[in-house]
């Protein structure tokens, strides 16, 4: 009897689908063997009455907590160093592929989905966070939120604070690999600017800090991404000056209001601001104040100063922005850790308190991208901009420009892997965001941050043009997980995040985990790989 060639290939599909979920199902039970033989680290299974709910306490994108989404054979949530150590030995062991998670704010839900048999590392419990305000430096546990570790400082100084991003639940782990972004940037930096030390366990299980790993593996976790190079357990930060006193405000303009124009000047002189200064710009949809069904653009000037409203008043109306029409009443002095409150969107008064809570103002399904930008964009493109702002799937879209300058000109653009320094005007952030389930609904949404991100393609930066790691967007490349993964594949999406620096990268990661046991759909390759496979 003759075959044909499909059925032929069709049975090898399913001799080798059946023995890859045998070896997976070996693996999983291996797995849960090697961790069974410590009493303390708490293990759930798809078995366990709380696995459903300690998955979905983290997941922050509501498209990845589908019925549909890939779920983990096993998440543990261990509660010391030595616990996390114990948990990476059983999986490089075992061969159990892992994903880790901080506070579970990466964008495209890397680090609680995997399209390959897979175990969460869940860093919950290790969230001790040590203020040294003597020497203006904090240890701060990798599964630790800002808004925690913003907390702590608060409690041992009003004039010490740290230079990371504005939403109080996002994981420091993640953000601080990834660069960490923030309204203080055009001062201090970004947040890996800023740090001096870290503790890691590497792919061999072993704990190390800066002096054991050296300068290579430690630039390389400074922005370098995460899940990578090793599993960061802790991070030492040098915190930096903060008045007793800032000043904010934020002004919404229309398009009625003139913010074509502002928002064009804007670009000019944001960059040029005294470094005390930062003023960023969020664009949304709004109804319109004429009423009926009409709806308008809004540019809601956003900001913090570094001082008081007497210093500021004269560098907005004489030097910088006049056209802005700042006045005093629009201005409210309040201490640094009540801007961060103000920043994350807590009604003035609001207690500390809720700078500890690890849960969101409000979860919503979305999609995100990024683009920098290096020369003013016209005003006849912003008005292509504010065109896409009608269309059907632009309900809930926001697109928020971040000023560079300052600091962020002065340091070079191979300090740490984040290359995205001298040049760049500005950042941008283009978000989607929608509330109903469903394909369809999903499809339209993401459709439309497509097309607005093909629409900017003229006007951001190019060959290549760059993207933010933290702003994690797969559509600009990723690694085949299921099988070896390619320099060459890698380097499509790695140059956009990385510049210059991703071949250096690729040398750290060839040297630390050159089996590639730190692995995602964008984690660095290593060069062992490429080269035993003759690519």
């Amino acid at each position: 009897m003759k075959i044909s060639w499909f059925s032929f290939l069709l049975v090898l599909l399913l001799v080798f689908s059946s023995t890859s979920w045998a070896a997976s199902a070996d693996t999983h039970e291996q797995f849960l063997q090697c961790l069974s033989r410590s009493n303390q680290t708490s293990i759930y299974t798809p078995n366990n009455s709380s696995y459903s709910s300690i998955l979905q306490f983290s997941i922050q994108n509501l498209r990845f907590n589908t019925t549909g989404t890939p779920k983990p054979l096993v998440i543990v949530t261990p509660v010391s160093e030595s616990e996390v150590q114990r948990v990476t030995l059983c999986a490089k062991k075992t061969g159990m592929h892992v994903r880790v998670r901080g506070a579970g704010h990466d964008y495209e839900g890397l680090s609680y989905v995997s399209e390959v048999p897979f175990a969460i590392v869940d860093l919950i419990n290790l969230r001790t966070i040590t203020v040294n305000v003597e020497d203006k430096s904090a240890w701060v546990e990798a599964g630790s939120t800002i808004g925690e570790l913003y907390y702590k400082i608060a409690e041992k100084s009003k004039t010490l604070g740290f230079p990371a991003g504005v939403c109080p639940t996002v994981g420091v782990g993640g953000h601080f690999s990834g660069g960490g972004y923030g309204v203080m940037l055009r001062k201090y930096g970004l947040a890996a600017d800023n740090i001096v030390d870290a503790r890691l366990i590497d792919a061999n299980g072993r704990i190390l800090d800066r002096d054991s790993m050296g300068e290579d593996l430690f630039w390389a976790i400074r922005g370098g991404g995460g899940n990578s190079f090793g599993l960061v357990l802790a991070w030492k930060i040098k915190l930096v000056d903060v008045p007793e006193k800032v000043t904010v405000f934020t002004l919404d303009k229309t398009l009625e209001q003139n913010a074509t124009k502002l928002v064009h000047k804007w670009q000019y002189v944001a960059p040029r601001f005294h470094e005390d200064l930062f003023i960023r710009i969020l664009i949304s949809r709004v109804n319109s104040s004429e009423g009926g069904n009409k709806q308008t653009v809004v540019a809601s000037f956003n900001s913090i100063f570094l001082g008081g409203v007497d210093r500021l008043l004269p560098i907005m109306q004489e030097i910088s922005f006049p056209e802005l029409g700042l006045k005093r009443e629009d201005c409210i002095e309040m201490s640094w850790i009540e801007s961060i409150l103000y920043f994350a969107g807590f009604p003035r008064g609001e207690s500390l308190d809720v700078l500890l809570s690890r849960v969101q103002l409000s979860t919503r399904y979305f999609k995100a991208k990024s683009d920098y930008v290096q020369k003013p964009i016209p005003e006849g493109g912003l008005e292509g901009l504010w065109r896409l702002f009608f269309e059907n799937g632009a309900e809930g879209a926001q697109v928020i420009l971040s000023p560079y300058g300052g600091k962020m000109d002065e340091i070079p653009a191979s300090s740490i892997p984040f290359p995205h320094r001298a040049g760049n005007l500005y950042k941008i952030q283009h978000l989607v965001f929608w509330d109903e389930e469903g394909e369809e609904v999903a499809e339209r949404h993401i459709s439309w941050i497509r097309r607005l991100y093909s629409y900017m393609a003229p006007f951001v930066s190019k060959f290549p043009r760059a993207a933010y790691i933290n702003y994690r967007d797969l559509d600009i490349g990723v690694n085949n997980v299921k099988g070896y993964i390619s320099y060459v594949q890698a380097k499509v999406w790695g140059i956009k995040y990385f510049r210059n620096n991703f071949d250096k990268l690729v040398h750290v990661k060839t040297k630390v985990d050159p089996s590639n046991f730190f692995r995602n759909e964008q984690s660095i390759p290593s060069l062992t790989w490429w080269k035993n496979k003759g690519e």
